[in-house]
């Protein structure tokens, strides 16, 4: 059979969804009736560019006599939508197009079909009339578990991330990076020290210096002193080695810190000098004298003891004094221990402990014992214990400290230069004044004695002692214990407001 003709085809297709023959009633949503006239013209569909398919296949015809097509189902909602009719079967393709009435709706639904279900028509190319929806609808994609995983791993990542960089950056604030810090630094230097500087004098004088530990029964103390000679005699004060009286026990350690004991080789209190000797010790190193009478004031000098039990201690400071009229001890009440010196006074810092060591000079010469400190109170700490330095120290010259050791080392005992007077300390004028009477009641000035034999009387005052003006008892003691036995003075006096000047060869006296 000769293939149908494009105009036959036209006019066997079925109507649209939205006609319904035969009915007075409008669909809504339809385009609007034509006139009355108008009644036969109908609007042409687009034609296909192609020739129809002479076996009628779909969407041109019925199914062809080799491919029988399976019906059309359109889309159907959940209260069921009628399908057109299958197409004619295998007889239809040898009878030609057939045309085939639209399915009608059942009454019941034709108002109740959704908007969206329309009959699928391929050749239609307008838009859907409104208020209806095209077939194909696009929902939004479902969130998968997947996606929701991907979040969570990128929430844990960032978290990670911020830990860790708060991590690295507290590691990079705390350490300055990442790298080792190294800073410059000088090299090692293989020279000494000049001679004449600190380091130098401390180098040479602390093999010299020792530190005593010394107890008794009832009381203990620590103080320092300095090897004299080879035979292991060592000076230092009488205030130190007081403690252990006739039965307590000397420990003497070197700077090296060897340790031996000592024995007591004598002490005078009136100098506040001492000696003490060590046994079996070897490798002594004497520390050399220098000479007190060369120091001048503003002489660098070097204090070496152990303050408050801290051996081997080096300050340094200048002579700020020289003959400086002190008085130390005292403590018995009957002015047995009370010492008269004419010191040295250095603003090197001196504390207790430092008593008995040597201040030396820039030679590392000892020039002087130190004894003593002026303390800012009354000697006592704000707890109760031993005040420290404020720049104001005492030394006992070398001169006078070799001197009494010898004698101490030779004897065992220290003589004393007196002129043979008792003087009046409680005389409040200026000068030294010669008493009415002794201690003991006796005369003043005792007869025969070096005083008398230079004419002084009793109510004399002495004012001078070799050109050197003397404002107190005290002062006049310091001055004449500033001499040997032996030597003269020029004293100057006043007798009856009149001045005088005599000379006095000084006597000796034993000490204590």
């Amino acid at each position: 059979m000769p293939p149908a003709h494009s105009g036959e085809v036209t006019a066997q297709l079925p109507p649209l969804a939205d006609e319904v023959p035969g009915s007075g009633e409008h669909v809504p949503g339809a385009p609007p009736a034509p006139p009355a006239g108008q009644a036969s013209v109908r609007q042409e569909r687009p034609q296909p560019l192609h020739e129809p398919d002479e076996y009628s296949t779909p969407p041109y015809g019925g199914p062809g006599p080799w491919a029988p097509a399976p019906p059309v189902q359109l889309p159907t909602p959940a209260h069921g939508t009628p399908l057109p009719p299958p197409y004619a079967g295998q007889q239809g393709a040898q009878q030609g197009p057939q045309s085939y009435p639209p399915p009608q709706p059942h009454p019941t639904q034709r108002h109740q079909q959704p908007p969206q279900w329309v009959q699928y028509d391929p050749w239609n190319t307008a838009a859907p009339p409104p208020g209806q929806q095209p077939l194909t609808h696009h929902g939004e994609p479902r969130r998968t578990t997947r996606r929701r995983a991907g979040v969570a791993g990128a929430v844990l990542l960032a978290f990670a991330g911020c830990v860790l960089g708060g991590a690295v950056g507290a590691y990079i604030e705390r350490n300055g990076g990442f790298t080792s810090v190294e800073l410059p630094q000088a090299e090692r230097e293989s020279g000494g020290r000049a001679p004449d500087s600190v380091a130098g004098i401390a180098a040479s004088a602390l093999p010299s210096v020792v530190t005593l530990h010394v107890s008794g029964s009832d009381e203990q103390g620590t103080g320092t002193g300095f090897v004299l000679d080879r035979q292991g005699h060592i000076l230092t004060n009488n205030h130190v080695v007081q403690p252990a009286g006739s039965s307590g026990e000397i420990s003497v350690t070197f700077s090296g810190g060897q340790t031996a004991r000592a024995e007591l080789v004598g002490k005078d209190s009136g100098y506040d000098l001492a000696v003490v000797k060590v046994t079996g010790v070897s490798g002594l190193k004497p520390l050399p004298l220098g000479n007190s009478d060369n120091v001048r004031v503003g002489d660098p000098v070097v204090a070496i003891g152990a303050p408050f039990d801290l051996s081997n201690t080096v300050t340094s400071g200048i002579i700020s004094a020289k003959e400086r009229p002190i008085t130390a001890g005292g403590e018995s009440g009957d002015g047995s221990d009370v010492s008269y010196v004419d010191a040295l006074q250095t603003d090197a810092p001196i504390n207790p402990g430092n008593s008995g060591g040597p201040l030396v000079d820039t030679r590392a010469r000892v020039i002087g014992i130190n004894s003593a400190i002026r303390a800012a109170d009354s000697g006592a700490g704000p707890d109760g214990g031993q005040s420290g330095s404020i720049g104001l120290g005492f030394a006992i010259p070398i001169n006078q400290g070799k001197r009494v050791a010898e004698e101490l080392i030779n004897t065992g005992k220290a003589t004393h230069p007196v002129i043979g007077v008792s003087l009046d300390l409680e005389y409040t004028g200026d000068g030294a004044r010669v008493g009415t009477k002794a201690a003991d009641g006796g005369p003043a000035v005792t007869p025969g004695g070096p005083g008398a034999k230079a004419g002084i009387e009793a109510g004399d005052v002495i004012t001078e002692v070799d050109g050197q003006r003397v404002h107190s008892g005290e002062e006049l003691i310091v001055k004449i214990r500033a001499h040997r036995p032996g030597d003269r003075l020029e004293l100057t006096l006043l007798r009856g407001g009149r001045e005088r000047t005599l000379t006095v060869a000084l006597g000796s006296a034993d000490g204590t």
